[in-house]
């Protein structure tokens, strides 16, 4: 029967839908759900925002999970926020999926997220106020990235309008300079901050970012014992033992079909750990793969 039968696509895996885009939807997802509960109709600004967002006093009452949430709201009257976290998001992580893998990307992210809201509490511990966007985060991936190509160009859109492009290292040093002196500024002279502006919260998401790239990418830590060199970015989990290539028949259609599917397992492996959990086989299966669209 026709329903027995497979299409030659049922063969292949479906590319999962990567960490980033998840993040991206969560963002966008919470900050439209966050536009209707301050609507007129619901009035449920206050609430939502003491219960999600970082405060000294919450953390003080024992709401340390709004750590965890702060990054998914934004102010609902500035949308140049959310605008600014949502590209950086996209633009760094673009980048940076693929060459840690899903579990540290995400790591990163949240790491960068939960010591930007220590950080930002322990320097207004005093003060009442609160703490909500991604902004931490961003810019723990921003320090990541220019940890690891300082020289990399980067072009983006001042304010959304004017075209610039920077070196990764400058334009990370730039931001480093403008939150140092914000920090100072507004924060420990007491000044007002324009637009909720928290320069303690990046500095600290800059240092998760730094602290990654220092400790922990390009090792492969043990439970109880010392770090040893590895590969850039090794996964945290041993992978099961890779699985045989099968060689090439002579026939070229059957040459092109297993190797299409030899190139699929490889590259959801990519994917999921990054390019440096490859093996020298899987490598050559790619070059392999990339001669043979050549010649086509």
């Amino acid at each position: 029967m026709l329903s027995d039968r497979h299409s030659p696509r049922d063969a292949y895996p479906r590319e999962a839908t990567s960490a980033l885009m998840w993040l991206l939807a969560a963002m966008v997802g919470a900050f439209a759900l966050e536009l209707v509960l301050v609507s007129p109709g619901f009035n449920a600004s206050d609430q939502l925002h003491r219960g999600l967002a970082v405060s000294p006093a919450g953390l003080a009452s024992g709401s340390v999970w709004t750590l965890a949430t702060y990054w998914l709201l934004h102010s609902p009257t500035n949308l140049f926020h959310v605008g600014f976290v949502l590209a950086g998001l996209y633009a760094f992580g673009r980048a940076l999926e693929p060459l840690l893998g899903v579990r540290r990307f995400v790591g990163v992210f949240a790491g960068s997220i939960v010591l930007g809201g220590l950080v930002w509490a322990a320097v207004n511990w005093r003060h009442d106020g609160l703490l909500l966007g991604g902004t931490a985060g961003v810019c723990g991936l921003l320090a990541l990235y220019a940890a690891l190509y300082p020289n990399r160009e980067f072009s983006f859109l001042l304010l959304f309008f004017f075209p610039v492009t920077l070196r990764l290292k400058h334009l990370a040093l730039g931001l480093l300079v403008i939150d140092l002196f914000a920090f100072g500024f507004y924060e420990i002279l007491g000044n007002p901050p324009p637009l909720a502006y928290a320069p303690s919260a990046h500095l600290g998401g800059m240092m998760a970012g730094w602290i990654y790239y220092r400790f922990v990418h390009g090792s492969e830590w043990r439970p109880f014992g010392r770090r040893v060199a590895a590969v850039p970015a090794p996964r945290l989990n041993r992978a099961r033992p890779a699985e045989p290539i099968t060689p090439p028949p002579a026939d070229n259609s059957s040459r092109r079909v297993n190797l299409r599917a030899d190139v699929d397992r490889v590259l959801d492996k990519i994917n999921s750990h990054g390019f440096a959990s490859l093996s020298v086989e899987e490598r050559r299966l790619l070059d392999e793969a990339k001669d043979l669209l050549s010649r086509r």
